[in-house]
């Protein structure tokens, strides 16, 4: 068994005993929220957030941390699984709300893993890795956009969801709050099955109503009311209402956390709680409307705050916060355009190149926090370099589990830096994975690109080289972190043994 030994700045915690590396975990996941967004990691942040804050003071804070993909979908099931998405065609892009999941059967998740230790897994959020719903005509699912409606039959159970991929509760959302089926699906069951259209509740477009950068993702047929305040047009729940959402899938997360204590207060428990906030649509509670000071989207992160205030809460009314690990992660940078930045002179990315979506660091750099109180260093800083994909083996490894052959194979643990027996993380490298397909790897100091732009939401996404010019990207982390000089001419032997690498990586 894997004993916790600490480095001398943590010499006056005492060597725990086996069972201790059971705690329970929290796993608060936040939707296309930036690093720069959290006070205590960007000291001019315009958002003041004081749970996250105190949440950094209470725990360690990992500065190179990333998701293995810049957009939802990939990233949630490189967290989950412990693979990069890329290696499965279906997880590899971000995906609708009819799709089917994109988990492979078989495949081990972070819940099947605790399941196997004694742990009750539960999710309570957004889950968008697809849902294999039951249809009214045996077809696939699909939506028809002329009339909003799908074939699917809400009244069956779905055939596919967490709980077969070891979640013991599971009470979610299908995929972001923008993206239909807007509904509640509690283990396997849609929770309201009469269904209405977003339209016939909500109108289109108000007195108020101007367009902005993001009218884009939308058509004629779907909500918009002002800049991040809006979804598409489809089916939903005609008890169910956008701006209640995020409060109902906390208030089920908390509840799980007071029913375990309850129910199985000698055994550990991992709660899931990946956010439909501050993703579009930007509706904060009522309580933060106009508080941020940036607007609807900064009001939203004061949502998020607020979640991880109540989950410590809980957790310490139920005397159970020292024996909890808090995690606080986010699936991708922040969708926050130029545009953004100089409008409200605040940077999501805290400084890193692009957002959501694209290749460069500022649409996979993510905020990352974890905290065991007496157990990890409080108030740390630690510069490894960490991919969201690692939980799974760090786990593995405190649980004293191996990890099954043909498993987590992008995962690497860093339990010792979280245990405080080694300063850095064994990780080396890093693949990146954009919304338009494009790779990257960072090794040795170094990032490489495969190609031109961006390769996610940022213009231009895709630049054709030139005769004679470079036809990727490179960069030196050290020297420059905001991706400016490419240097992909002047060091082609440093191209020539990244490209190599990363074509080894992907199996090519």
């Amino acid at each position: 068994m894997f004993f916790l030994l600490f480095t001398q700045a943590c010499t006056q915690n005492p060597v725990q005993s086996p069972e201790r590396l059971k705690p329970n975990i929290v796993f608060i996941f936040a939707d296309d929220m930036g690093y720069g967004d959290i006070s205590g990691l960007n000291a001019h942040s315009k958002i003041r957030t004081p749970a996250l804050d105190s949440l950094i003071q209470d725990g360690m804070i990992f500065t190179n941390a990333h998701a293995s993909a810049s957009v939802c979908t990939p990233s949630r099931y490189g967290l989950l699984t412990g693979r990069y998405a890329f290696r499965s065609p279906m997880a590899a892009y971000g995906i609708w709300g009819f799709s089917p999941v994109v988990i492979e059967p078989g495949r081990e998740t972070l819940a099947t893993l605790l399941k196997r230790e004694g742990y009750t897994t539960g999710i309570a959020g957004k889950w968008h890795l697809g849902v294999d719903w039951q249809t009214k005509d045996s077809n696939p699912a699909v939506l028809d956009p002329a009339t909003g409606y799908s074939n699917v039959d809400y009244s069956l159970p779905i055939q596919s969801g967490p709980t077969d991929f070891g979640f013991d509760f599971s009470f979610i959302h299908p995929a972001s709050l923008d993206i239909p089926p807007y509904l509640f699906i509690r283990g396997q069951n849609v929770v309201d099955t009469a269904m209405v259209l977003t339209t016939d509740i909500y109108p289109t477009r108000q007195d108020y109503t101007e367009y902005s950068w993001d009218k884009k993702h939308t058509d004629d047929l779907a909500v918009y009311w002002e800049k991040g305040v809006w979804w598409r047009q489809g089916e939903m729940s005609r008890s169910f209402r956008i701006e209640e959402c995020h409060k109902t899938l906390v208030s089920e997360g908390l509840g799980f956390i007071n029913r375990q204590v309850e129910e199985k207060p000698d055994s550990p428990f991992f709660l899931y709680m990946p956010l439909t906030g501050p993703h579009t649509p930007w509706v904060p509670s009522e309580k933060h409307k106009g508080k941020s000071g940036i607007g609807l989207y900064g009001d939203f992160v004061l949502d998020i705050d607020e979640v991880v205030a109540r989950v410590r809460q809980t957790l310490s009314d139920n005397n159970i916060l020292d024996n909890t690990i808090v995690v606080f992660a986010t699936d991708n940078g922040a969708y926050w355009p130029e545009v953004e930045i100089e409008l409200h002179a605040h940077d999501s990315n805290d400084g890193r190149r692009g957002q959501k979506g694209d290749v460069w660091d500022g649409g996979h750099r993510v905020p990352l926090i974890v905290s065991w109180p007496g157990h990890i260093q409080s108030g740390s800083k630690n510069t490894s370099l960490i991919s969201l994909t690692d939980f799974f083996a760090t786990f593995s490894e405190m649980t004293d589990q191996p990890i099954p052959n043909g498993q987590a194979e992008d995962s690497q643990s860093f339990w010792p830096v979280l245990n405080g027996t080694a300063n850095q993380s064994a990780r080396q490298e890093m693949v990146h994975h954009s919304s338009r397909n494009f790779y990257s790897i960072r090794h040795g100091g170094w990032k490489y690109i495969e190609g031109l732009g961006s390769g996610g939401f940022t213009d231009p996404a895709v630049i054709q080289p030139q005769e004679g010019g470079p036809t990727g990207q490179l960069y030196k982390e050290d020297t420059d972190p905001e991706e400016k000089i490419n240097l992909f001419s002047e060091r082609p032997e440093v191209v020539s043994e990244l490209a190599e690498m990363l074509d080894e990586i992907r199996g090519k």
